[in-house]
C-alpha cells in the first residue's frame, strides 16, 4: 500500500519539521543521522505557537548553539545572526532556570522593545558599544509603569545596567560571538537600600499570611478567609526560608530539599548540586530547629517553592503593612533585616559568623557536621533561632502552622 504523502509542514527549522495530525497534537519529524532513520515526537500541545516552541527546543537541544533560523547553518562568524533570534534562543534555553521570570525575561523584554522601535533586522555583530550606549539613553527615558500603565518611578541606572548585563549574556552564549561591551558595575550605580525591618515588622509579614484582615466595612466568612490564606501559602514559605537562611532571593527560588538538605548534620547547602559558585557565593549553613520540619516536608516536592515568583503577594503585603517603596522593600529586605537584627545578638567580636552565613566570607571548615558548633556558625544559629522565637511569640503559627495541602487547610491552622 503506498505511503500517504505528508502535508506541507507548519514550521521548519534545520532538519526539524512540524506537521499537523488530524484529531491529535502536531508532530515533530526529523532525520536521525546516528540511527540512520526518520524519527518523530509529539509536540505535546494543540496550540501551534507552543508547538513551534517545542520544535525550537528540540532543535537547540540537538545543536547546542545558535543557528540560522532560515537554513539551519551554524553562525560561526560566516553568518550574521539576528539579535532577535539569539535572544529568543537564549530565553528558550533558560526558561526553566531560577530567576528567569523575575529578572531574565523582564530585562530582555526591554531589549526587544528597543530593537522593535529601531531596527528589527539588527545582527549580533552590530551590537557595538555605541549601539549599547544608545540603548541606555533610550531606556533611561522610559519610566517604570505598573500594570495599569501609571508611572511608578524613573528608570534606575542599576536597572538599566541589569538589561545590558543580560544582553551581554545572550551574545556570549551565541556560538562564534562575544560581547563587544561590558555592563557598568551595578554596585557603583545602584543606591543601596537603607531601610531595615525590625522584629515587629517581620512579624507583621507573617501575620499577613496567616491572619488576613478584611478591609473596613467588609466582612469575610471563614471559607473566604481560608481561601485567602491558601493564596498566601508560598509567601509564607518564602518568609520562613528567608528568615532562617539569610539567603538571597535567587537562592531561595532555586532551593531543592533533595540534594541540599543534610538532615543528619542539620545543614543546608544553599548551592544546589551542579551549580558553579559565582561571586554571589552560596554557603552551607546550620538550620534553625524551627525550620527543619519544613525542609522535611519539601522533600516531597521538586523545589522548596513550587512557584517561580511571589512578587504579586509580596507587593500586596508591602502595601498592606506600609513598607516603603522606591526599591527599599523588595524581597531582599528579609536578608538585610535579619542580618542587621542578628548582628546585635551575635556581637561585633563574632560577626565573622554572620559574614559566613551571608556568603560574604567563605567558611574554612569542610566538615558539615562541625558547622553548628559555636566556634564555627553556632552563634549565628543561636541568633537565628532567637529571632524566630520572637516572631513566633508575636504571631503564633509563623513557623508552626501547617500549610495547605491539596487545597485544604489542615485543622491545626486557625483562621481568624
Amino acid at each position: 500500500m503506498p505511503r500517504t504523502k505528508r502535508p506541507k509542514p507548519l514550521y521548519q527549522r534545520g532538519q526539524f519539521s512540524l506537521y499537523p495530525r488530524a484529531g491529535r497534537n502536531p508532530e515533530i519529524v526529523w532525520y536521525d543521522d546516528t540511527a540512520k532513520r526518520e524519527r518523530s515526537a509529539s509536540a505535546g500541545t494543540s496550540d501551534i505557537e507552543q508547538a513551534k516552541l517545542a520544535l525550537d527546543r528540540k532543535y537547540l537541544q540537538a545543536h547546542g548553539g545558535h543557528y540560522c533560523p532560515r537554513c539551519g547553518q551554524a553562525t560561526d562568524g560566516e553568518v550574521a545572526a539576528l539579535l532577535l533570534s539569539a535572544i529568543t534562543d537564549y530565553m528558550l534555553k533558560n526558561e526553566h532556570q531560577a530567576g528567569y521570570v523575575r529578572s531574565t525575561k523582564p530585562r530582555l523584554s526591554k531589549v526587544i522593545e528597543y530593537i522593535a522601535a529601531t531596527d528589527p533586522a539588527v545582527t549580533v555583530p552590530a551590537v557595538t558599544p555605541q549601539w549599547v550606549e544608545k540603548f541606555r539613553r533610550w531606556l533611561a527615558a522610559q519610566p517604570v509603569v505598573n500594570k495599569a500603565g501609571a508611572i511608578v518611578r524613573d528608570r534606575s541606572p542599576g536597572g538599566i545596567e541589569g538589561c545590558v548585563l543580560q544582553l551581554a549574556a545572550v551574545i556570549n552564549s551565541t556560538t562564534g560571538h562575544k560581547a563587544q561591551f561590558k555592563a557598568r558595575s551595578v554596585k557603583d550605580l545602584a543606591r543601596s537600600p537603607v531601610y531595615r525591618a525590625d522584629v515587629d515588622t517581620l512579624a507583621a509579614m507573617f501575620r499577613f499570611c496567616l491572619y488576613p484582615e478584611a478591609k473596613p466595612k467588609q466582612r469575610w466568612s471563614a471559607k473566604v478567609a481560608q481561601v485567602i490564606v491558601e493564596g498566601r501559602t508560598n509567601l509564607l514559605r518564602y518568609l520562613r526560608a528567608a528568615v532562617t537562611t539569610w539567603a538571597r532571593p535567587d537562592a531561595i527560588y532555586d532551593l531543592r530539599a533533595k540534594g541540599q538538605w543534610y538532615k543528619d548534620a542539620g545543614v543546608l547547602a544553599l548551592n544546589r548540586p551542579g551549580r558553579v559558585q559565582t561571586k554571589k557565593y552560596r554557603p552551607s549553613i546550620p538550620v534553625a530547629r524551627q525550620f527543619k520540619p519544613w525542609l522535611d516536608e519539601a522533600m516531597e516536592r521538586e523545589n522548596y517553592l513550587p512557584v517561580s515568583t511571589i512578587r504579586h503577594t509580596w507587593d500586596a503585603m508591602r502595601t498592606h503593612i506600609g513598607l516603603p517603596g522606591e526599591a527599599e522593600a523588595g524581597e531582599k529586605l528579609i536578608r538585610r533585616s535579619v542580618s542587621t537584627i542578628c548582628r546585635r545578638y551575635i556581637g561585633e567580636a563574632n560577626w565573622a559568623q554572620g559574614e559566613m552565613m551571608l556568603g560574604h566570607r567563605k567558611a574554612s571548615i569542610s566538615d558539615i557536621y562541625a558547622l553548628p558548633d559555636p566556634a564555627n556558625l553556632g552563634l549565628a544559629l543561636e541568633a537565628t533561632e532567637r529571632l524566630i522565637d520572637e516572631i513566633e511569640s508575636r504571631v503564633p503559627g509563623a513557623f508552626t502552622a501547617s500549610l495547605p495541602r491539596d487545597n485544604a487547610i489542615r485543622p491545626s491552622l486557625r483562621v481568624v
